[in-house]
């Protein structure tokens, strides 16, 4: 019987989507599988500053840190083999968009607002900027709406209700890659 090809695509795959829909778990599980590197833009500038993107926006403004996005953008979109979570506005800038869809396929991770909220109001979660204030629920909708259009441009796979196993899965199957176990 002829070896069966167990990888069918070798370039970047990038995940977008608003926060909290499993861009880095499932990022993390899905470049273990592939054997491809894992990188998650938020970590390496937090990283690369020696602060949380918490401090950098209290710090430097968000444009600072839309800047070091668009840089990040352009270095990723050059590399291969790569499974990339993207900050949840990242994709939304047309040229980060284009600089790391170059090589690569964008999905954009879905999930309901409930469970965003749900998935971010969990202890040990990261202080996310974009929701402070007395509401993260209408916060949650407000965003999700003003970004619909932009994530709309990308391939969609939803994470609600589904386990990280199931959503890699999903993504394999997308890009043709057989799924793990022994052959038939």
């Amino acid at each position: 019987m002829p070896h069966r090809e167990t990888r069918a695509f070798d370039g970047n795959i990038i995940l977008t989507g608003f926060m909290g829909t499993g861009k880095s778990s499932v990022g993390r599980l899905l470049a273990a599988r592939l054997g491809f590197t894992f990188v998650d833009t938020d970590a390496v500038i937090e990283n690369r500053c020696g602060q949380a993107i918490h401090e950098i926006f209290r710090d430097r403004g968000e444009p600072a840190f839309r800047a070091m996005e668009a840089a990040l953008a352009e270095e990723l979109g050059a590399g291969d083999r790569q499974v990339i979570a993207t900050g949840g506005r990242m994709m939304l800038d047309s040229a980060n968009a284009a600089a790391l869809s170059r090589h690569g396929r964008v999905f954009c991770l879905w999930a309901t607002p409930e469970e965003i909220l749900d998935r971010l109001s969990g202890t040990g979660t990261a202080v996310r900027p974009l929701l402070e204030g007395s509401d993260p629920e209408a916060r949650i909708r407000a965003l999700f709406e003003e970004r619909r259009a932009g994530y709309a441009q990308f391939i969609p796979v939803t994470t609600s209700g589904k386990t990280l196993f199931a959503v890699v899965e999903a993504l394999l199957a997308i890009l043709n890659v057989p799924p793990a176990g022994p052959e038939r």
